[in-house]
């Protein structure tokens, strides 16, 4: 990989990380002086393992619906194509410990939600491929390696 790329998770060695972690990507600055920050939050180890279409698509609208009780400056949260994790953009909050606890908050609540929020065939494309459960258990995991989020890279 000796060519810079424009899109910088192309430019990540997906060898060298070790999920579950959540990574500052990077910091855009509006004309305004407005921030949005970028972050990767790795649910599942990139070339190893997945997150199953409908646990995965059960747990973007649960956190979509979920963060945005917890932060006012949510832009946007969206699963990767990969099936590793999802991509999460904030304005003007540079507090990485805070995003950490919105994070966990919002996971919390798919733990003990009832339903998937927008399930049906008015507010969804896919109505047909929801998992509570398996929202519910992807977010059990990704909770019980809370400390670990903070730690990118595998040891060398």
């Amino acid at each position: 990989m000796s060519e810079r790329m424009n899109v910088e998770s192309f430019n990540l060695d997906h060898t060298k990380v070790k999920a579950p972690y959540v990574r500052l990507v990077g910091v855009s600055k509006g004309v305004h002086g407005d921030e949005i920050y970028k972050y990767d939050i790795r649910f599942c180890q990139p070339n190893q393992e997945h997150m199953e279409m409908p646990a995965l698509h059960s747990l973007e609208h649960m956190m979509a619906e979920f963060i945005r009780n917890h932060h006012s400056s949510i832009v946007d949260i969206g699963p990767m194509g990969c099936q590793t994790g999802f991509y999460l953009t904030v304005m003007n909050a540079s507090d990485y410990e805070e995003i950490l606890n919105v994070i966990q908050a919002t996971l919390e609540d798919v733990l003990v939600a009832n339903e998937v929020p927008a399930c049906n065939e008015i507010q969804c494309g896919w109505a047909a491929s929801h998992s509570l459960e398996g929202a519910k258990a992807i977010s059990k995991r990704m909770l019980s390696k809370r400390d670990e989020w903070q730690h990118v890279f595998a040891a060398q």
